[in-house]
């Protein structure tokens, strides 16, 4: 598998501070999915607001198992481009729960991008941090199950 730098640049094998990134062992692969044609823009770069929906789609995996029915996206705390994402670009969705409340969940998802077949790299390309609340069929918050 290539290596990529901690800041998610293609490369040459990093120096003695940074280490190799792989894709996560300490995640969930929670979706996998490959932009098409419609989802680019003029410049043939994947629509940043169709990478967000996915990542919402990815990081509400792990809640909804953990809620145990419904629930609602309430913030996306913190969401970082890292790298351009490509027509024929696969990317993998990994999320790991970050903290459980009393009604919500915050998830960290990280999308790594495996580009070019003949020559395999592996490239960060987002991170970003949501909070889902769980929700009863009102749409008022509800309690999360316990265990």
């Amino acid at each position: 598998m290539a290596e990529i730098s901690s800041d998610g640049a293609a490369g040459e094998a990093p120096h003695d501070s940074l280490a190799p990134l792989r894709l996560p062992d300490d995640r969930q692969l929670v979706l996998r999915v490959m932009p098409m044609p419609a989802d680019a823009n003029g410049n043939g770069d994947i629509f940043g607001g169709w990478i967000m929906a996915q990542v919402d789609i990815a990081g509400a995996v792990l809640p909804a198992r953990i809620a145990k029915g419904r629930i609602a996206t309430v913030a996306v705390n913190e969401f970082v481009f890292k790298q351009p994402v490509s027509i024929s670009d696969l990317l993998s969705f990994y999320a790991r729960v970050e903290r459980i409340g009393n009604t919500s969940i915050t998830v960290n998802v990280e999308v790594y991008a495996e580009r070019n077949p003949a020559n395999l790299q592996v490239v960060k390309v987002t991170e970003a941090n949501l909070t889902y609340v769980a929700i009863d069929r009102d749409g008022k918050p509800r309690a999360i199950p316990k265990g």
